[in-house]
């Protein structure tokens, strides 16, 4: 509970009357949950069983009028099926019905409970007028999305400027331009505003949810699906037959704009789906790069003596952590690769100074400067929503008053000012948090977010044209990869690949342990063996998952569930080196399609069937890609964990650069 103030009355019959009798006394409050925010009004007689609150049903709109009786209400409760959770109801408000009385007595049910509770999300409040009476007392009037004005709240005991002001913690408020008295609430820009307006059809639960907080609902809830929620994605009416996939299709691109999903033949489609890629090699992996391997490949400035090698080792066995805090600045770009190690102080000297310049412009923003700024104050309200959630189970992070929550919060605030059309979006804090744990610095690792973000930036921005463009690519990837397996996913209505959006929101930040991501990233940051690797990870967890899916007949809603219940189970090391056999398998592929050839990055002389290219004696093509991709396979470590240092030698001087 961050707000409660009692002495909050309703006037049942305002405007005919002063009796006492008229007013209904209560309690408001706002209540912060996990994933919302609540508003919760009920009256000071009112028992706190919660029973008399009715949740809207998935069929019905946002706003429900009751009109159940006790009786009702108990066999309404019995009907629920037994996996119903409350979390998961499609709930934002709830309006009334008076009953027709006399005698100016107050509306009650029979067993004397107010029929005036009511609670609404802070995602649904429209506006909110504001008013003085005459006596001394103020009174509001919450107006939610749907335009339905719930009663007005009569403030007795106090005014209602602290509730506006904590309100204003967690939603924009803008005074409107045509009444002074209404503030209106702004909608959030980025990912949420990408999802307003999409929808009209209240049946579909889900995506009304999607649209109201998609972040929340992608990150955090979609491990709670059950078929309630299922079924807001078929008609109403249940002798009707499921939705076509075509129609679904049209749906999701609804929600996410210029997403395309490839229900009807498109070109090129028709050959990938006859390719046969032939059997995907065996992978192995090394021992990470340790502290000594390391030092060994700097001459006596501190220059890297050989970056391709450093990276292909660190792609083929990740780092030591002791490693990260230096080679994490090489591989996102912080330092250069050919930097000497007095370059490289000067050039933390210049950031150190830039970084604090940056850091002052926010920290000297007064507060009735920062009234006046409604985007620095949602920004600020965003991050410390989220910093205060953001793997608190790490001891980097854990217990109340931590100093790497506290960095966390001004690496972010910082940013903003770096970067203020983009500001802060929710999910940077997940990309941030693992950074700072290595680096251990707050110069260093903003300087690293930057450069993280500069590749991640697309994902965040309004149009969310970074996300359609993976899950695009990542659908021809698929195709390719198993035809078979794409076109069950159609059949079920998921061939627009949406549970796959987290996993590419924030980089698999919430799909493995946090050491595992440590691992994944910094392969990642390689850039090898080709472009968009991580998508070839999505491909490489789908297919190890298509198995089960397919012989136990999953759905729409078993497949939601069960890629999400992936959390945290998946084998970092089997996945790294499944993906790299596909990306070898489509490499060595000499009919592959342009379009897959586009999105990998691999050119075309090596994928067209006529290519003139040379072969090795093992077979394999010396043309780019795959040259480099026999370079990085080729080492193994033997029994004792070392290699043969010229072996070493001679495949690094062979090495065709990309």
């Amino acid at each position: 509970v961050v707000y409660e103030q009692d002495g909050v009355f309703i006037h049942s019959s305002c405007g005919k009357n002063d009796d006492q009798d008229s007013l209904i006394a209560g309690i408001l409050r706002v209540i912060e949950k996990e994933n919302e925010v609540v508003v919760d009004w009920r009256p000071l007689d009112e028992t706190l069983d919660t029973s008399n609150i009715l949740c809207a049903g998935k069929d019905s709109s946002s706003v429900v009028e009751w009109t159940q009786t006790p009786k009702e209400k108990c066999s309404r409760g019995a009907d629920r099926p037994s996996s119903y959770e409350a979390e998961w109801d499609m709930v934002t408000t709830v309006s009334f019905k008076k009953k027709p009385h006399s005698n100016g007595d107050a509306t009650t049910h029979a067993n004397g409970e107010s029929k005036w509770s009511f609670l609404f999300s802070l995602t649904d409040l429209k506006s909110i007028k504001q008013n003085k009476k005459g006596m001394g007392w103020s009174y509001l009037v919450f107006c939610l999305k749907d335009d339905v004005k719930l009663p007005a709240l009569h403030f007795h005991h106090g005014d209602s400027k602290l509730l506006i002001k904590c309100l204003e913690k967690h939603v924009a408020l803008d005074e409107s331009p045509d009444h002074e008295q209404v503030l209106l609430v702004k909608t959030q820009k980025s990912l949420s505003q990408s999802f307003e307006n999409l929808l009209d059809e209240p049946s579909y639960g889900l995506l009304q949810k999607l649209k109201r907080d998609p972040y929340t609902v992608t990150m955090g809830r979609f491990s709670k699906v059950t078929n309630y929620i299922f079924d807001s994605f078929r008609l109403s009416d249940p002798s009707n037959q499921r939705r076509p996939p075509s129609e679904m299709a049209d749906l999701i691109h609804d929600t996410i704009p210029g997403l395309k999903i490839n229900q009807e033949e498109e070109p090129g489609f028709e050959v990938i789906t006859r390719i046969d890629l032939g059997k995907q090699p065996e992978v192995s992996r090394r021992e990470p790069v340790s502290a000594e391997e390391w030092a060994k490949n700097m001459d006596s400035e501190g220059r890297i003596l050989d970056v391709d090698y450093i990276k292909r080792a660190i792609f083929k066995g990740g780092l030591c952590h002791t490693l990260r805090k230096e080679a994490w600045k090489f591989l996102l770009g912080y330092f250069p690769w050919n930097s000497s190690k007095e370059e490289r102080a000067n050039l933390q000297k210049r950031k150190t100074d830039e970084y604090f310049r940056m850091k002052l412009q926010w920290k000297s923003v007064s507060e009735e400067q920062e009234k006046r700024n409604s985007r620095l104050r949602d920004y600020r309200s965003l991050i410390e929503k989220d910093v205060n959630r953001t793997d608190r189970t790490n001891k980097f992070y854990e217990g109340e008053d931590n100093p790497g929550l506290i960095l966390l919060h001004d690496i972010l605030m910082t940013y903003c000012m770096y970067d203020f059309d983009l500001g802060y979006v929710q999910g940077m804090s997940d990309l941030l948090s693992p950074v700072l744990y290595v680096m251990e610095n707050e110069v260093d690792a903003f300087w690293c977010f930057v450069s993280y973000m500069d590749q991640m930036h697309q994902n965040f921005e309004e149009q969310m044209q970074g996300m359609k463009t993976q899950l695009i690519q990542l659908s021809t990837l698929l195709r390719l990869l198993d035809s078979g397996f794409c076109s069950y996913l159609e059949s079920q209505d998921s061939g627009y690949l949406y549970f796959c959006f987290r996993w590419l929101l924030i980089r698999f930040k919430r799909e493995f342990s946090f050491q595992d991501i440590l691992r994944l990233w910094e392969v990642m940051w390689t850039e090898l063996p080709c472009q968009n690797f991580h998508l070839l990870l999505c491909c490489a967890i789908l297919e190890s998952e298509k198995q089960q899916i397919m012989d136990k007949h999953y759905d729409f809603n078993d497949i939601l569930k069960h890629i999400n219940e992936l959390s945290m189970k998946i084998d970092v090391e089997y996945i790294l080196c499944k993906a790299e056999a596909i990306s070898m398998q489509m490499m060595n592929c000499k009919e592959l399609p342009q379009a897959v050839s586009e999105i990998l990055g691999i050119e075309s002389s090596s994928v067209t069937p006529d290519s003139d290219t040379g072969e090795d004696e093992s077979g394999t093509e010396l043309s780019c890609p795959t040259s480099l991709y026999q370079s990085i396979s080729t080492p193994v470590i033997a029994a004792n964990g070392t290699q043969d240092s010229a072996q070493q030698m001679s495949e690094t001087q062979s090495l065709t650069p990309a």
